[in-house]
């Protein structure tokens, strides 16, 4: 269909639920979505960035059964497609064209004049997979079976039989500057946005800025799908968001962490928009730093903490809970020490297993007591798995560990590493043995301030088989806390949240004082955790020299800490941030949440040996 100036055209933007590198499962949720989009009489669909793999393959993609299996499945769909009423969809997916991998969007219409458009800025955490096109490809048509398909760059503009199309491909709207020349702003009439961009924290209410922005300054339609929770939750999580702008206001978007397929529908005329002037400003380059310095750069402001702290919790439970579909496993177990920690990795797993509608029951805490643990610790663990109603299990680890260490020759009066670790490594034994026990799955308790710092017994507490705390640092792990026992809590629950939230920081590894007091405080030897969170951002979301961290914290803690102490706790930091990078080396897979994060996967590379000499210099000459 044409589009002239008094027609409408329906379009809808979809995001179906996929196993990673499984071409026919997806392949048939895409076409149960084209047959839904046809019942509602849609022209015009997209679905999501490499939707026929999923986006989430990594190095599989190098491999020819998946690379050929991907160009079947577009076969296929174009099959499919010729016994349907006409339809234009574009899906994406990766195709190999001259020994070279591109990350491509096929645009697939019953009158064969079909197109494939090529992804031309390759992200750097994609460039392992995929090609850029050089000024030597000349590529004007390619050939899959007796199909043709005309090859189109995603710079360009791409008449087709509903209008002037510009595909973009990715995240290319995290850009402050778009990536598609300003010169085709004026013959668009529908931007088609095929992304796999993983959820974080504030980001969808950019990626709605940005939509909003770009289909009003363009005078155009915009259609925006994004991969859902079926991709894999290794290192990140995935929302399944679906937009529909037209000309600055939000027509349709769908339902985030949904575990259906998504479908949303809107009707729009995108030739009228041409006639009207633009009238939106460019978006801010959200990489200028900000000119008052946030003390709590995790920590939304009051006034955006529900949806802030809601999407922070739905990307640790859709973590989880796609974990535990794709394994087929319906128990857990964790180990429950009524610290903070825990305490948030208990509640993200309760409200995984009511996600996907498995028994409390299944989920088996553990608390064991050690050598150091206080009645408060123990009693608020108790009292939390109670509360949330999961099966209670309490192992004391003081015997097998006393037998440990006498076996090894090791003086349980020396309260050094050995005596520290060798309860750390045991509850874990316990923990991940009890979990081959139930055919469950070990629920890692850890955040990602502890794998900063290297906090954290080397497979010990280090080792689990979902973390889901690893994305959130410290000082957002009791922002959270504090968020669901006023919010996501009943009575008895939040009592106790909030007596958990008033506990020191320990690992109660120490005997107790005389009077059973916590002997062991973690800020008291590590440092104030608000000051780590702090470098910690700093460093690796702006890139600081240790001068300026140092600088910016403090101007953000003037009034809290002085420049010496400052000093002090950021050599620490530096310090042990460089010598415990072989912990995250081998890191188990969790949930990205915020801005940075220290996969050694997908996000944080560095060599384990690296040397922190050229940073601690540049510190050691700051004058306080």
């Amino acid at each position: 269909m044409k589009i002239n100036q008094h027609s409408f055209l329906r379009v809808a933007t979809a995001s179906p639920q996929l196993k990673v590198a499984d071409c026919d499962y997806n392949v048939s949720q895409i076409k149960t979505i084209i047959t839904q989009a046809i019942e509602n009489d849609v022209q015009l669909l997209c679905f999501p960035e490499l939707c026929i793999t999923g986006s989430t393959c990594g190095d599989l993609f190098f491999q020819s059964a998946l690379q050929e299996k991907a160009k079947e499945s577009l076969v296929q769909l174009v099959d499919f497609l010729k016994e349907k009423p006409s339809i234009t969809v574009v899906v994406g997916l990766p195709l190999m064209i001259h020994h070279h991998i591109y990350n491509a969007a096929a645009i697939l219409c019953k009158d064969d004049r079909m197109k494939i458009v090529l992804k031309v800025a390759i992200p750097d955490h994609q460039k392992r997979w995929f090609s850029s096109i050089t000024e030597s490809f000349n590529h004007t048509e390619i050939q899959l079976n007796n199909l043709h398909f005309g090859v189109h760059k995603t710079s360009g503009i791409i008449e087709t039989s509903i209008g002037n199309v510009m595909i973009d491909i990715g995240e290319n709207w995290c850009f402050p500057i778009s990536l598609s020349p300003e010169k085709s702003e004026q013959c668009v009439n529908i931007i088609i946005h095929l992304s796999a961009g993983k959820e974080l924290i504030g980001k969808n209410e950019k990626r709605i800025a940005h939509i909003l922005q770009q289909s009003a300054r363009r005078n155009a339609a915009y259609m925006y799908a994004s991969a859902g929770v079926g991709e894999s939750t290794t290192d990140a999580v995935f929302s399944g968001a679906c937009f529909i702008a037209d000309n600055g206001t939000m027509l349709a978007e769908s339902k985030r962490f949904s575990f259906k397929n998504e479908l949303v529908i809107a009707n729009m005329n995108p030739s009228v928009l041409q006639n009207e002037r633009p009238h939106s400003a460019y978006l801010t380059d959200n990489n200028v730093e900000e000119t008052t310095l946030n003390p709590h750069p995790f920590i939304p402001t009051k006034e955006k903490e529900d949806e802030t702290f809601s999407d922070i919790f739905n990307i640790q439970t859709h973590g989880l809970a796609k974990r535990l579909r794709h394994t087929g496993i319906k128990h857990a177990t964790i180990g429950v020490s009524g610290g903070l920690d825990s305490t948030l990795a208990l509640l993200v797993t309760v409200k995984a297993f009511d996600l996907i509608g498995l028994p409390r029951k299944n989920i088996h805490g553990i608390t064991m007591p050690g050598f150091g643990t206080t009645n408060r610790t123990h009693t608020n663990a108790i009292l939390l798995m109670k509360a949330l109603g999961i099966t209670i299990k309490e192992i004391s680890i003081v015997e097998t560990v006393t037998q440990h260490l006498k076996n090894i020759g090791h003086d349980i009066n020396t309260h050094n590493i050995v005596y520290e670790n060798a309860q750390a490594r045991e509850r874990t034994q316990i923990l991940m043995d009890y979990a081959n026990k139930i055919n469950g799955i070990v629920i890692g308790t850890g955040n990602l301030s502890e794998l900063a710092l290297g906090w954290a017994t080397y497979n010990g507490d280090h080792i689990s088989m979902y973390a889901v705390n690893a994305g959130v640092p410290k000082t957002l792990v009791s922002a959270l806390t504090l968020w669901m026992a006023d919010k996501e809590t009943d009575e008895t629950t939040q009592k106790v949240l909030q007596d958990i939230l008033h506990t020191p920081f320990s690992p109660e590894l120490l005997p107790t004082n005389d009077e059973g007091i916590i002997a062991q405080k973690t800020e008291d030897f590590v440092g104030p955790y608000e000051l780590h969170d702090f470098f910690l951002y700093r460093m690796l979301r702006y890139g600081d020299n240790p001068r300026h961290i140092h600088h910016c914290a403090t101007q953000a803690f003037a009034e809290k800490y002085t420049s010496g102490q400052i000093k002090k706790w950021l050599k620490v930091f530096l310090t042990r941030f460089f010598s415990q990078q072989f912990k995250r080396s081998c890191m188990p897979d969790g949930p990205q949440v915020v801005s940075i994060t220290l996969s050694p996967r997908g996000g944080w590379c560095m060599p384990s040996d690296a040397v922190a000499k050229v940073w601690l210099d540049e510190l050691d000459n700051i004058n306080d």
